[in-house]
């Protein structure tokens, strides 16, 4: 079930939020301040906001800036617009990171479709994640491909992203296959790595 913060500091209107969440079968937690909502973030995977424009700590729009440079999963955002809201403040509420607008007097079908929507958006984010952790690697070569479509050996693909240098070394099943035949082609007795070696032997 999708978990829903509502961000409101209005008794009367946090109370008909939690009642129509109920009523489209949502689970909701309650803030009543923008600390309140960053601290229920940190502590539950919540990734559905609705938020108002004015709380005592802090606006709508600063709140959904510190959501926004947080790190995690994508959190949808959706800001309660006032009546007399204006074409500017929703510019800068998009600017802000925004995903969408709810108008008080909050009406029940507005928010089953606003939900409908960033749960819909909320999925494609998922999965799209979820392709984005695929790393598509050749069965034969173990080239790596990126994401313009480029073949690259995977010490560079894992260098450029995490910056880690690398060494190159043999591990016993290569060296037993590989290595080994090419000592006893030299007619050269093959030294036993220290890995091969038992565990006793190599705590010595």
């Amino acid at each position: 079930m999708t978990k829903v913060l509502i961000v409101e500091n209005g008794p009367l209107s946090r109370l008909y939020m939690e009642a129509s969440l109920a009523t489209l079968g949502m689970a909701s937690e309650i803030a009543e301040t923008g600390a309140e909502a960053l601290a229920l973030l940190d502590a539950q995977p919540i990734r559905l906001i609705v938020c108002d424009w004015d709380m005592p700590d802090m606006t709508g729009l600063e709140l959904c800036r510190q959501v926004r440079a947080r790190k995690g999963e994508y959190v949808y955002f959706i800001l309660y617009l006032h009546p007399q809201a204006s074409k500017e403040n929703e510019d800068t509420a998009i600017e802000a990171g925004v995903d969408d607008f709810l108008q008080k007097p909050v009406n029940l079908r507005d928010l089953r479709i606003r939900l409908h929507v960033a749960r819909r958006i909320l999925d494609c984010t998922a999965h799209i994640g979820e392709l984005q952790a695929l790393v598509p690697i050749c069965s034969y070569c173990k080239s790596v491909r990126d994401d313009e479509d480029y073949w690259q050996q995977i010490e560079k693909y894992i260098g450029e992203r995490t910056g880690s240098a690398f060494t190159h070394s043999v591990c016993p099943a290569c060296y037993t296959k590989h290595v080994v035949p090419q000592f006893h082609e030299l007619n050269i007795t093959p030294p036993v790595l220290p890995s091969m070696k038992p565990r006793a032997v190599r705590e010595k």
